[in-house]
């Protein structure tokens, strides 16, 4: 059975009206055929086509390539996109951009890929003296985007961070060793195209990582705080983007996280089985679909500083590079700590989405539900070869102050929590998801 705030219910000076916007979408086998004709009908003429080198490489670019110059684009190849982007990539991506005077904009890729479009569009179109103008407070200024950005089609390869379906872009902020981003309703993609044939290549790790970034975008989510226990803005304009738990938000998340607890292990360790793969990008869309209206919290503030000050991790599956602790990697191993904190605020919350998942809560009593959170989430860490928590990524005691100190300037995210979160609190977070077994 679903659990539902009593979201109708009017409090004097709070808010009472939710907003829904999500980007065109288009999704199945052999969709990527059809960027051409999409970019035609947004309008486009001269594309810029976004991707890592190792992509440019592969059938799914050269396909949306071949669709776009058969319907009379212009199209210009950019490939030098960053694994995990840097605030440095990304004025590396801008500065193409702008030179190039585009009018539409195609990204094929993951996360990465999505993201640093959306900021070339961004900067190219809405040019700023300052890059961290548009950056989110209090890191950055935080100022809105002015008006809209050109055309932008983004078509996934992985099954992970939604993306396409978002209006938000993150980077690693390299003077400040912390990750970071910008929101606005502006950034979100005109169009997804979603095939999810694209993740059949992807190693286990990529996608264990990708999985559980699904999985944490629909958990939080479920369990952020009411959009109803927000201040009402002056206007419609300074309504967030991340504006709480919401009706619509909360479909998403549940029909994600039921496709996550059949699917998720399946996908990762069996990269025959199409089915699991299948289903694990549609659960991506769903959950990028209910984050995108919602917001995440504690466990994505976490990774930020994770990913940020990581010193000598190397995952497998992923690309030679330096050091890295990949997006939903540096996620989950914070999720566990964090549920078992937040759990109070909503037990009821917590349980419903422990159940979607495959937990048996039956005998759960509203004081198990942070336990029975953690528990089901280890064992799906353990049976999909996550590290053992943030000591399992490199961290150690001594390395808490600066995790706390980057994800404290995360309040974007911090404050959509349904618990009230102290930087003393974010401290001991981190102690506790140093290991989980």
């Amino acid at each position: 059975m679903s659990c539902c705030h009593n979201y109708f219910a009017v409090t004097e000076g709070h808010e009472h009206v939710f907003s829904v916007d999500i980007s065109s979408i288009s999704f199945g086998h052999g969709v990527l055929a059809e960027a051409g004709e999409h970019a035609k009908a947004l309008g486009m003429h001269r594309v810029a086509l976004f991707t890592d080198a190792t992509l440019a490489q592969l059938p799914c670019v050269a396909q949306v390539r071949a669709s776009l110059l058969a319907a009379g684009m212009d199209v210009v190849l950019f490939d030098a996109v960053q694994v995990e982007p840097t605030d440095q990539s990304f004025k590396a991506a801008a500065r193409f951009a702008a030179e190039g005077k585009f009018d539409g904009y195609v990204s094929v890729g993951g996360g990465s890929v999505i993201d640093t479009c959306k900021a070339a569009n961004l900067y190219a179109t809405w040019p700023t003296g300052d890059f961290l103008d548009y950056v989110n407070a209090p890191i950055g200024a935080g100022k809105p985007v002015t008006g809209p950005l050109k055309p932008h089609i983004a078509c996934p390869t992985t099954c992970g961070t939604g993306s396409e379906c978002t209006g938000i872009t993150i980077f690693d902020l390299l003077s400040h060793q912390v990750k970071t981003g910008i929101a606005s309703k502006r950034l979100r993609p005109s169009m997804a195209l979603i095939d999810p044939a694209t993740t059949y290549t992807l190693p286990k790790n990529v996608v264990a990582s990708s999985g559980f970034d699904v999985l944490s975008h629909a958990l939080e989510s479920y369990t952020a705080k009411p959009f109803t226990q927000r201040l009402a803005p002056g206007k419609p304009a300074l309504r967030p983007m991340s504006q709480g738990a919401n009706p619509w938000s909360d479909l998403g998340c549940e029909a994600a996280l039921k496709l996550l607890g059949q699917y998720l292990v399946r996908a990762v360790n069996d990269a025959s089985d199409h089915e699991a793969r299948d289903q694990l990008m549609y659960a991506a869309t769903l959950a990028g679909i209910a984050f995108g209206n919602s917001g995440v919290h504690v466990p994505h503030g976490m990774a930020y500083s994770v990913a940020g000050l990581v010193r000598d991790f190397q995952p497998e599956g992923y690309p030679a590079h330096e050091p890295m602790v990949p997006h939903g990697m540096s996620v989950i191993v914070n999720a566990p700590s964090v549920f078992r904190f937040t759990a109070c605020a909503c037990p009821e919350r917590h349980l419903h989405g422990a159940a979607c998942l495959g937990a048996d809560t039956r005998d759960a009593q509203p004081d198990d539900a942070g336990e029975v959170v953690a528990q089901k989430l280890i064992a799906l860490m353990q049976a999909t070869g996550i590290p053992n928590g943030v000591g399992g990524v490199g961290y150690g005691a001594a390395d808490v102050p600066g995790l706390t100190k980057g994800a404290w300037a995360q309040q974007r995210l911090l404050t959509n929590a349904p618990r009230a979160v102290t930087e003393t609190d974010l401290s001991q977070l981190y102690r506790d998801a140093m290991r989980y077994w």
